[in-house]
């Protein structure tokens, strides 16, 4: 459980690394409201005892949804959903990630990727 009633889910057995499932789990809570700007997030340690992971795993996927100012880390504080995430470029910016890791996952070179998306909008791919 992160915040509320959102629950994470991390499949061992996926191709997908532990982290990036998580890192995708938030980022979608984010998106659509699940999470909002100041949710507080669990402590690392629990959040890995719950998940079954290692700290490093859960405190890697934390830097960087701190460094996407997706989350804000403030020490003893702990660890919340950032003031910004609103509007629509960031929602935008969060779709981006959010397909980024998708495209990852799928082995789509990031060539492909971006004419998918250009063709998705309707514009020629350069």
């Amino acid at each position: 459980m992160i915040a509320g009633s959102f629950v994470v889910r991390v499949d061992a057995l996926s191709r997908t690394p532990a982290s990036e499932q998580l890192r995708v789990q938030v980022l979608g809570a984010v998106q659509r409201g699940d999470l909002v700007a100041g949710a507080q997030l669990p402590p690392v340690r629990q959040l890995a005892d719950e998940l079954h992971l290692a700290p490093n795993t859960v405190a890697k996927v934390y830097r960087e949804l701190e460094r996407d100012e997706v989350v804000v880390t403030r020490g003893r504080n702990g660890t919340s959903i950032a003031p910004t995430g609103v509007g629509p470029e960031r929602q935008a910016q969060l779709a981006a990630l959010e397909y980024a890791g998708r495209v990852r996952e799928l082995g789509i070179h990031s060539a492909r990727a971006l004419e998918i998306v250009a063709e998705a909008l309707g514009e020629p791919s350069a």
